[in-house]
């Protein structure tokens, strides 16, 4: 089948060598074709995707990659005319209908119709950027938001705080005028599914694209998109007027995509219940943990000579490293020969000075050694015997899952995801609780056969969950179910005359072999079945008599002659059902069964 993966980013393929995600999934399903459009920061950051076995140097898994087709987020807006009079107040009053969504606690509803409208207003004539960064634009979303009953709980709107809102509003709807919709080759309505990949402005294209065309998507997210902006605008340059207005857009965004999904595929238990939190449906709703290569890694070697914890992360407040010198300090009072190693670069500036004048108060700074980055994950375990996470939250489970490969014990803060990642394989302990931590610390550390025994449960666990294999092959099945469920080509529009379209899958194979006059009453026997197709569905329609003679309308499968001759419907499953009995079904007349299916084949 096509599909196609919708992800936002600078890169949709990773270095050679380094994989990622969407790599693992497009080699893992190679029956599959896969197209990538990418949101790219700017113009040609997300590289190009036609690479053909002609161009020197290309080899043949370069040829074999998918097209990648490239929108610009940030920067010159695309080129287009402004509307007219009569398509400026349709997009005005689209426009506003989605503006009122964000800013009036009462009329969210609208935030989805809006958005279709002017994904249609945009696809009929390609202005809608040029409207969107007019002044009529402004003087729209001004209105609304110093009308009475706007939220400016966040403070009121300055002319200054207008002008930037309307431009962050314009980048984030850029999706909805991209070149990526219709039938042709290229187009999503070409598709027979998209997959979106992070969720957010990329999921803009698959809404459009159900909107038109009929086409299911179904969201991947590791990491929650929503909560990852509510993090990112906090030190966002903006007022926070526009703060406020742009998160509305991006939880209504969330919403409504978590709302119009087919599946929902979170990286864990605990991303699952944020998105139900925020509306998602939970039988639509499947976990599928993020495979990583690294399960191949073999575990890690013998280890150091002296007791040693091994700290892996950014040193910033969140990953509280201030948690385990304390611990460690503890740790170092019980066994003097301990050591501590902290892995990670400075994200915040000075910290790192700050932790290092914590240990040196503690009387433990020549057994703490800042190590900087490791050249690899591996390296960072094996330099330990016991790995420490003492991070206030956990939201990716990807660290944790890489410690517990390499075959060390884990002692981890129990936040996020770290209760549903190492399970009764580690020790978890209380955040901000240093007690807790060194003793569990001390309790491994004194204990090999128990440390060996968790480090390799551990290992195994990590295995089992986070394997590739697993990953593909749950996206294999939800592929197979989406287009089973949905019509096939969903963007082709019905013949002149020919009524509603074709619904393939509205008579499963068991319609043949029921024996509906046993289970129904003879009055329900003989009402319409709801969901059967109508007579314009591409199955065999002709009257046939009794005899095995059809009338040769030329219906698909009839049989029928050129002169006009009668046909034969022995073919039909239908027929072969009937056929068992000694006759064929009359008119209208549904299928019997005598016996089981191989009895009338």
């Amino acid at each position: 089948m096509r599909v196609a993966l919708l992800t936002e980013g600078v890169r949709p393929r990773s270095p050679r060598g380094a994989g990622g995600w969407c790599d693992r999934l497009v080699d893992g399903l190679r029956e599959h074709d896969f197209a990538w459009y990418v949101l790219a920061g700017t113009a040609g950051t997300a590289g190009t995707g036609g690479t053909s076995p002609t161009d020197a140097g290309a080899d043949a898994e370069d040829a074999a990659r998918p097209a990648v087709h490239e929108l610009a987020l940030w920067g010159r807006r695309p080129a287009g005319r402004a509307p007219g009079a009569l398509r400026g107040r349709q997009y005005a009053a689209a426009y506003d209908r989605l503006v009122r969504a964000l800013l009036r606690p009462g009329e969210r509803s609208g935030f989805g119709p809006g958005l279709y409208r002017l994904a249609e207003l945009a696809r009929a004539d390609g202005a809608l950027p040029a409207f969107l960064v007019s002044d009529r634009a402004r003087r729209v979303l001004e209105r609304v938001w110093r009308s009475p009953g706007a939220d400016t709980s966040a403070g009121q709107p300055l002319v200054c705080d207008v002008l930037v809102a309307a431009d962050l509003l314009e980048q984030c709807l850029r999706p909805l005028s991209a070149p990526w919709y219709g039938t042709a080759p290229g187009g999503l309505g070409a598709a027979d599914l998209c997959h979106v990949v992070g969720g957010g402005p990329a999921a803009l294209p698959a809404l459009v694209a159900k909107q038109l065309h009929g086409v299911p998507f179904v969201v991947t997210e590791h990491g929650l998109h929503l909560r990852e902006q509510y993090l990112g605008y906090r030190e966002a340059p903006y007022r926070w007027p526009v703060r406020a207005l742009l998160l509305a857009f991006f939880r209504a965004l969330t919403e409504e995509t978590y709302r119009q999904a087919a599946i929902l595929t979170p990286g864990s238990a605990h991303d699952q219940q944020w998105q139900r939190h925020c509306g998602a449906d939970p039988a639509r709703t499947r976990v599928v943990y993020e495979g990583t290569p690294a399960v191949e890694r073999p575990a890690a070697g013998p280890e150091p000579d002296a007791p040693t914890l091994v700290w892996a992360g950014a040193l910033e407040p969140g990953r509280d490293p201030e948690l385990a010198l304390h611990a460690f300090a503890r740790v170092r009072a019980e066994l003097p020969a301990a050591r501590l190693v902290l892995h990670g670069e400075e994200a915040v500036p000075g910290y790192r000075a700050h932790c290092a004048a914590v240990a040196e108060r503690l009387g433990v700074a020549d057994a703490v050694e800042f190590a900087g980055r490791p050249r690899s994950a591996a390296d960072a375990w094996a330099d330990g015997t016991v790995v420490v996470f003492s991070a206030l939250s956990q939201r990716r489970p990807r660290l944790l899952a890489d410690a517990m490969l390499s075959g060390r014990a884990v002692v981890s803060t129990d936040v996020g995801v770290a209760r549903e990642v190492v399970g009764p394989t580690g020790l978890l302990v209380p955040p901000r609780d240093p007690q807790a931590l060194a003793g569990a610390c001390l309790a491994l550390l004194r204990d090999d056969e128990r440390r060996a025994r968790l480090g390799l449960a551990g290992r195994l666990r990590a295995q089992e969950r986070f394997a590739v294999e697993p990953v593909t092959g749950a996206f294999r099945e939800i592929y197979l179910e989406l287009v089973s469920q949905w019509p096939a080509f969903p963007a082709a529009a019905p013949d002149a005359g020919a009524g509603p379209r074709p619904r393939p899958f509205a008579r499963p194979a068991e319609y043949w072999i029921t024996d509906r006059r046993h289970t129904e009453p003879p009055e329900a026997a003989a009402a319409p079945v709801p969901g059967d197709p109508v007579p314009s569905d591409p199955v065999p329609s002709d009257p046939v008599t009794a005899d095995g003679t059809g009338t040769g309308t030329g219906n698909a499968g009839s049989g029928s002659t050129d002169d006009g001759g009668t046909a034969d419907r022995a073919d039909g499953a239908g027929a072969l059902v009937a056929l068992s009995r000694g006759r064929l079904p009359a008119a209208g007349e549904a299928p019997d069964r005598a016996g089981s299916f191989a009895e009338a084949v």
